[in-house]
């Protein structure tokens, strides 16, 4: 089965945009695992607009499944990841103002500086994923950098199966192919729902685990986050 990590971004934008502690993120991340969830997954930027620097030092007493940290592997996140020592670090190269990732990392170009990174984190015992878009090149690249994980950047294929083309999930599947003839774990993640995930899944031979947020909890404002969460846990199976 492959897992699902849930990413609690969201929530914090949600405390942060009236203040206080409404909604508790934390008691958010245990409900999440107690209703099933895999893993939390959280995305802390520079300017904190969402998730905080100290929002990942307190979860770490509180996530008793799989801890992922995300983020664009600058001085001061390195620092907060060997301080959290969580089970799992994703390298997102994120411009400082993004919205939202947008791209994943040209694992050539970045070789030197991604193989660097990578190594002192699991030095420190922390699984290492990188994300990237699906082409052949960069799966290859990725492998050099000597990550334990990818994490296709998923948005090209959501947006084709909106428009009813299930080709967009080629690449991927070529990807995911060429990923486990290099002995790379694979993640996915970015604008999969509970609309695509199924047939996500069904088509990424050897998908450990899928990160999601946005959708998840868009949705869970309709269907109550319990049943979210085990929807996806159902068409994951």
């Amino acid at each position: 089965m492959t897992k699902l990590s849930v990413n609690i971004n969201k929530i914090a934008t949600l405390r942060n945009a009236r203040g206080g502690n409404v909604p508790d993120l934390l008691k958010v991340a245990a409900d999440i695992q107690r209703f099933g969830g895999q893993g939390i997954t959280i995305h802390p930027r520079p300017d904190e607009r969402h998730i905080r620097y100290q929002d990942a030092r307190d979860l770490k007493a509180v996530v008793t499944t799989e801890y992922n940290i995300e983020g664009n592997p600058q001085h001061n996140f390195i620092d907060l990841v060997l301080e959290c020592k969580p089970d799992q670090v994703t390298l997102v190269p994120d411009a400082i103002g993004a919205i939202t990732s947008s791209a994943g990392w040209d694992t050539i170009k970045n070789q030197e500086y991604l193989t660097e990174v990578i190594g002192e984190f699991q030095r420190n015992g922390i699984r290492t994923s990188i994300f990237v878009d699906p082409i052949l090149e960069m799966i290859e690249g990725a492998k050099k950098t000597g990550t334990d994980r990818i994490e296709l950047y998923t948005e090209s294929f959501a947006h084709q199966y909106s428009l009813g083309n299930e080709k967009g999930i080629d690449p991927y599947t070529k990807a995911a192919v060429l990923a486990n003839e290099l002995g790379l774990g694979i993640n996915a993640g970015h604008d999969l729902s509970l609309d695509n995930i199924k047939f996500f899944k069904e088509n990424i031979p050897g998908l450990l685990e899928v990160s999601i947020g946005h959708a998840l909890i868009s949705e869970a404002l309709y269907l109550g986050l319990d049943n979210t969460v085990n929807m996806y846990l159902n068409k994951l199976k």
